[in-house]
């Protein structure tokens, strides 16, 4: 097996043993331009009409202003507690990537929280059903420009756990209200500040089958823990993936503002400007859904391997492009972050 290991920070431990860390010879591409693919975007608002949820859909446009053709699906599974307004921002600059970003507004009822934002796996079919009418629908603006057999998910704390969980078809209380199948047209995802555990705090195999998975962690994050980040990566079972650690961002470096109406906020304050740390998450976030679900190896290979040297922002990056016969633990990898105990529910 082959790692990729990035590291920026003179930082490093294992977990009982002693390692000898790897450092990659990065060689950046010189000739790729990681900038958006597409300089404006549309937005509109509307309900899914198989479970009701709020919704507003991001995409890119041409300069005559109509949608881009064949756009991939991503499905942005919100934090506990955050609107879906909160992520505006990011998703405006994931969507300029080349996708249909959704972020519904989805209401479930959480021990100790009662009926609150969070999202749950039920999501990923009602929103394929709902872009499929999308697709058909002439009074869309996304009529005949979506690809409903491509879709991703983005996550955001809680809505990272349930992207994980969908990835690994895996039903945890909190996460999925009932058994389900992943779905075929599921092909890569990326989360922010998450992790997956279930209540005895034990991180469970995520089995992905080849579905490309990738975590972006702040290291300021005081809410969603580094080393829960770094447990959790040891559990994706197949590659491509990848852990980006960010210097200086805190639990909320993905929402329009550090302290969105209504959560629970990180004790930690952010170290890097908020506009910053949402263009670093998104460029992040869409190079890898296109590298993964458009065989885009250019931009595959900028998460993988040449981006962390370029991005000024970025502590460390671990990765993985090639097939793994196991999982593989921190004893084989470089551990770069340090964290404090915390709660995957309390996490928003």
């Amino acid at each position: 097996m082959h790692y990729t290991i990035f590291r920026k920070s003179a930082i490093a431990f294992a977990t009982g043993v002693t390692l000898s860390a790897v450092t990659a010879e990065i060689t950046p591409a010189a000739t790729f331009d990681p900038a958006p693919l597409y300089d404006s975007f549309v937005s509109f608002s509307t309900t899914n009409p198989v479970n009701g949820d709020a919704t507003d859909i991001y995409y890119p446009t041409l300069d005559d202003g109509t949608a881009v053709d064949e756009l991939p699906i991503a499905l942005l599974l919100q934090g506990a507690l955050v609107d879906k307004a909160f992520y505006s921002d990011y998703a405006s600059q994931v969507a300029r990537y080349g996708f249909a970003v959704v972020v519904p507004n989805h209401f479930q009822t959480l021990p100790g929280l009662g009926n609150a934002l969070a999202p749950e796996t039920s999501q990923l079919p009602a929103v394929l059903d709902q872009l499929n009418m999308e697709a058909t629908d002439p009074n869309s603006p996304l009529n005949g420009r979506v690809d409903t057999q491509k879709i991703g998910l983005l996550g955001h704390s809680f809505g990272g756990s349930v992207g994980l969980s969908l990835a690994g078809e895996i039903c945890l209380p909190g996460l999925c209200p009932e058994s389900f199948e992943r779905p075929e047209e599921l092909l890569a995802g990326i989360f922010f500040g998450a992790n997956l555990r279930d209540m005895n705090d034990v991180f469970l195999p995520i089995d992905n089958d080849d579905i490309g998975l990738a975590l972006i962690q702040g290291d300021q994050d005081g809410r969603a823990l580094p080393f829960r980040a770094e447990r959790t990566f040891e559990q994706i079972q197949t590659p491509p993936r990848a852990l980006v650690t960010l210097g200086g961002v805190n639990h909320f470096g993905i929402t329009n503002v550090n302290r969105p109406d209504g959560v629970i906020p990180d004790p930690n304050p952010p170290l890097l400007a908020q506009d910053v740390a949402i263009e670093t998450v998104a460029r992040w976030s869409g190079l890898f859904l296109r590298g993964t679900m458009l065989d885009d190896e250019d931009a595959l290979d900028y998460v993988l391997n040449t981006g962390a040297a370029l991005d000024p922002n970025v502590v460390s990056v671990v990765s993985e492009a090639q097939p793994v016969p196991e999982p593989a633990t921190w004893a084989g990898l470089a551990v770069v972050s340090l964290g404090f105990l915390g709660r995957r529910l309390r996490a928003s």
